[in-house]
């Protein structure tokens, strides 16, 4: 039997196996179809195509230019409320609504996913491609290195680390007229990315070097770093609370004599304090999610603000002379990766930063090549990361206004586990068994943790788009709990509310989400579609609006460094940027703990980052980490590898 798309039927099995069982099985019994096939089916051009293997390929930009003419798809947003720490099958029901878009109902369909981070894939919640009969395949492949954008982030962020340190190091040993020369009178003269800095000093770039004045070599060659302000960090995609906070140059060749030092003087360790973040939380992964062309990311690359001067003025990558070497690391990651379903639908991979610390979402460039080859009638689900909250929020206040793209309709995903846990169940922690609460009948629990979808609905509401909750049905759900959802979201101004069981259906068991994704998206109209808040707003008034309007909180309270670096920012023009707020996913407060919808509670800012390159500012809120930790228990344990086949085991 044939689905929709004229491909072998999904054929399940009850008990439904592990994720990558499922994969494994879908691989060798079934097989894929080949990633050519797959781009072909889905109206790309063999030339547009640069396969990896079997089952990845990158796709070209130039898709773009050839469909510019061409209409758009309906533009689909699937979201969820806060979750326990298990995940409550965001991407999951992602991929089963593409399915059943696509292999059931036999729409053109496009599921946009972000790569999954190495950290949570081998510490506590494992990957992000998708679960059950609902996945990515095969997903070792997709979990583990894909195409190597991740890496790619890694490289370029930490290049320009080392720029900014090696830079301090020769600055703070020479003179402005050893620095100008060692830059600029050599035979190679002015490089492209020198010239850009003479521009911004108001030096004419066709000077010859030699031309330049004492004073004019001296402001291009010093960039005279304040060390405090430097907010570049190294990363990695590992989960190492160890990294948190380190000290650098401690080596024993890391001494500089410093400069104006008498003849004599002793040499000093050239040291400073800094750390590490997690690699999906670099700026460099934020401007490949919000990049529209090459053009633009390296534009975006190269305004990336690292530090501040000791006269209070910006240091960009391009100032550090990195933003071309910067561009050509990610001249490949910015090509999306296409893959497949279970089921043989198309997805394409792209870009991977976390909803907590960073903007939550994929490419822009990927969601519009999408949009473009499932035509007018086809649709595109793209997922937005955790909470509706956070992920939800930048979606439509950051990524959207980037864009220019208007969604028609936001599924807000839903589990009787996570509400009976908002509704005052026992804590969930991952490796440890659930409280009865979760696994018997407790319909009270449910309809008091309904206020936590009720609140995300009205959040939803606010940005002009219809909503479906999607309700991710769980073996131990009863008929009376998932109507209790039901009724709940209908009642606070839910377009549907429809049970899901993709995850041991594939797309048949999401076949009444996509009816209803379907028409809701033929009853929204666009006009409707607004931001949150209007940028020429002062920063200060764009987190106050978010925190009162979308979490429910009284207030926000600025630390001292918070307001320092606010005024910063207004007197270097960044305050007309979009708030990107990292916060814990678990709640609409600052504390994890504070289930359901709490109140009474204020948002505490401890410091903002700038985003220039990206295009937004990044308040950090309460006790949130931009790195990780591991558990007890990492997830790592269960990782092996079948040394007779080759096959991965114990990967979720």
């Amino acid at each position: 039997m044939s689905n929709a798309m004229g491909h072998p039927k999904l054929v399940t099995k009850s008990p439904v196996p592990s994720d990558i069982g499922v994969s494994q099985d879908i691989v060798k019994e079934v097989g894929l179809l080949p990633i050519k096939d797959v781009a072909r089916e889905a109206g790309l051009l063999d030339e547009e195509v640069m396969e990896w293997g079997i089952a990845k390929a990158k796709i070209s930009l130039s898709v773009k230019e050839r469909l510019k003419d061409s209409p758009s798809g309906n533009y689909v947003v699937c979201t969820g409320i806060n979750p326990t720490p298990l995940g409550e099958g965001k991407s999951t029901t992602t991929i089963g609504l593409a399915q059943a878009l696509g292999a059931t109902l036999g729409k053109r369909s496009f599921a946009c996913i972000r790569q999954p981070s190495q950290g949570p894939t081998f510490g506590i919640k494992g990957g992000a491609a998708g679960g059950g009969y609902a996945q990515v395949v095969p997903m070792e492949e997709f979990n583990l290195h894909l195409t190597g954008d991740i890496h790619a982030v890694t490289a370029a962020n930490n290049l320009l680390a080392s720029a900014i340190d090696t830079r301090i190091f020769h600055e703070d040993a020479q003179s402005d007229e050893a620095l100008y020369r060692r830059l600029a009178l050599t035979a190679k003269g002015f490089s492209p990315v020198m010239k850009k800095r003479l521009v911004k000093l108001g030096i004419d770039p066709e000077t010859p070097p030699e031309d330049l004045t004492t004073e004019q070599r001296s402001k291009f060659a010093r960039l005279d770093f304040d060390v405090d302000t430097i907010t570049w960090q190294r990363v990695l995609d590992t989960c190492d609370r160890h990294l948190r906070s380190v000290v650098v140059g401690v080596g024993k060749k890391e001494t500089i004599l410093p400069r104006g030092s008498e003849r004599g003087a002793p040499r000093v360790q050239h040291s400073r304090e800094t750390g590490f973040d997690i690699t999906v939380a670099s700026e460099i992964m934020a401007v490949l999610a919000l990049t529209t062309d090459m053009k633009d990311m390296r534009e975006k690359l190269g305004a990336m603000v690292v530090g501040y001067s000791k006269a209070k003025e910006p240091i960009t990558a391009d100032d550090l002379g990195c933003g071309g070497a910067l561009a050509v690391l990610m001249k490949d990651a910015i090509m999306p990766t296409l893959m497949q379903t279970v089921e043989r639908t198309p997805v394409l991979v792209h870009a991977g930063p976390f909803a907590n610390i960073a903007t939550g979402n994929s490419s822009i460039v990927a969601d519009e090549l999408a949009l473009k080859l499932v035509g007018k009638d086809g649709f595109v689900v793209t997922e937005a990361g955790f909470g509706a909250d956070i992920g939800m929020e930048k979606f439509f206040n950051i990524k959207c206004r980037a864009s220019g793209l208007k969604p028609k309709c936001a599924v807000i995903v839903a589990t009787v586990r996570a509400l009976k846990m908002h509704g005052g169940g026992p804590p969930v922690s991952a490796g440890k068994p659930l409280a009865t609460e979760y696994v018997e009948e407790n319909v009270d629990l449910v309809i008091k943790g309904n206020a936590n979808l009720v609140k995300h609905i009205q959040n939803a509401n606010k940005f002009g788009v219809n909503v479906v909750v999607a309700v991710n049905k769980f073996k131990t759900d009863t008929d009376a709990e998932i109507e209790a959802v039901k009724k709940a979201a209908m009642d606070a101004g839910a377009f549907d509310a429809v049970l899901s069981n993709h995850w041991a259906e594939g797309g048949a068991g999401a076949a009444d989400l996509a009816r209803a994704v379907e028409a809701a998206c033929i009853a929204n109209d666009e006009a409707n579609f607004k931001y949150l808040y209007d940028l020429d707003k002062s920063i200060r008034e764009k987190v106050e609006i978010i925190s009162k309007e979308i979490y429910g909180a009284d207030g926000v309270d600025f630390s001292e460094v918070a307001e320092k670096q606010m005024t910063q920012y207004d007197k270097a023009g960044f305050s007309h940027l979009p708030m990107c707020m990292a916060k814990t996913q678990y709640s609409f407060s600052c504390d994890p703990a504070a289930k359901g919808v709490p109140t009474g509670f204020r948002i505490t800012v401890r410091e903002i980052r700038a985003c220039v390159g990206a295009g937004f500012l990044y308040p950090i809120c309460g006790d949130i980490m931009t790195i990780p930790g591991l558990p007890t228990r990492p997830g790592f344990y269960d990782v092996d590898i079948d040394t007779e086949t080759g096959d991965v085991i114990g990967l979720f």
